[in-house]
């Protein structure tokens, strides 16, 4: 059967994707299920996501946001390296919430109800002028007028079809666990800059909190092998005991941090979107929330493309790249540049820093501007 578009990727931009856009012929194709749907979950998912609440109603919209099992956070505290903070409160800028933080776990679970995917590796691309061919390992092929690659940063499709990408090693891992916490957290979210390395704690359901310590990979290592009562003495010194003591829920995992930035976005028959074309520090917790936002800009091009329009144009595609361009641009120098900024031992840029950080608490037009950009 012909297709009039195939997402290579399940993860949560691609399945988005699949189910975002409406009245065309679709074909997802994953490694793998991505979630078992159905299937009683207990525990916690020691990665999890925070999403703006423009995400939110984009999922709401697609009857995939798992909102009686996210969190909602009320409140942000940043710290800096030399007693400077800056507080958000959604309260204050007149909105219900920041975001919501979910775990991975169950925002797969809600994508994938109901979705049919082709299971399978891809092993060919072929591009023509009327089509695009999408070759499975095992032999069955797929034809589109349109392939989506959302299939992360070591993308099948980004790299067959020939779209070159610009990478960074940040020399540093990310390292995730959860904790059950003597405090209650309040719905609020807490960030320490530590000159280099970034510590943060996203609230979840009851007493819980997810952990993303940004650290180098030799630290991410050493702290990510400590028993589960070292390693909870260490979260509750890095974070001044602000939640009382700690317990260890879910073992701790690392995964390496590195920049990555697609020179194009599109190509002939074919649109990249969320890590296979950008990914950024996890600093500020916005790489799927851009990704989110690739997938609803894209769905909305094909569907204001007309009826006879082919998919595929380069033409229509060009929209979906101009779209994208500036919140992806501003997005990763300002999370690029926070990074470079709190990382450098340099004196006079640390005054800077932690002056900048107090300034901008004092000031509300400019704190809640800062709010309204991450609300999209």
């Amino acid at each position: 059967m012909d297709l009039d578009l195939i997402v290579v990727g399940g993860g949560p931009v691609g399945a988005a994707l699949a189910r975002a856009v409406r009245g065309l012929a679709v074909a997802l194709v994953a490694a793998e299920r991505r979630a078992s749907p159905g299937v009683p979950y207990e525990g916690f998912d020691a990665r999890v996501y925070a999403l703006s609440p423009g995400n939110v109603r984009f999922l709401e919209g697609l009857g995939a946001m798992p909102s009686a099992q996210a969190t909602p956070v009320h409140e942000m505290r940043v710290h800096g390296d030399d007693g400077s903070r800056i507080e958000f409160d959604a309260y204050r800028a007149g909105v219900p919430e920041l975001g919501w933080v979910v775990e991975d776990r169950l925002l797969q679970d809600a994508l994938w109800h109901g979705l049919d995917a082709e299971i399978g590796v891809p092993a060919s691309l072929e591009i023509g002028s009327e089509q695009a061919v999408v070759g499975l390992a095992g032999g069955r092929q797929l034809t589109a007028k349109l392939v989506a690659g959302a299939d992360g940063a070591r993308s099948f499709v980004r790299q067959h079809a020939g779209i070159e990408a610009r990478q960074k090693d940040y020399g540093q891992s990310a390292l995730v666990a959860n904790f059950a916490c003597e405090r209650g957290h309040a719905h609020t979210a807490y960030q320490w800059f530590q000159r280099g390395p970034v510590l943060a704690l996203l609230p979840l359901r009851g007493r819980h909190v997810a952990m993303v310590w940004s650290l180098p990979a030799a630290d991410a290592g050493r702290i990510g092998a400590l028993a589960p009562e070292a390693l909870c003495r260490e979260v509750e010194a890095a974070t001044h005991g602000v939640l009382g003591q700690l317990s260890l829920v879910t073992a701790p995992r690392s995964y390496p941090l590195s920049r990555l930035s697609a020179r194009r976005m599109i190509g002939p028959r074919v649109a990249l979107a969320g890590d296979a074309a950008h990914v950024i520090h996890p600093l500020a917790g916005q790489g799927l929330n851009l990704g989110l936002q690739d997938a609803r800009a894209l769905a909305r091009v094909l569907a204001q493309r007309g009826p006879l329009r082919d998919p595929g144009d380069v033409r229509l595609l060009r929209r979906y790249e101009r779209a994208r361009a500036e919140p992806i641009l501003a997005m990763d120098a300002m999370v690029d540049g926070l990074h470079a900024l709190f990382g450098t031992q340099n004196r006079l840029a640390a005054r800077l820093r932690n002056a900048g950080l107090n300034l901008t608490d004092r000031i509300p037009v400019l704190k809640n501007l800062l709010i309204r950009q991450a609300l999209h």
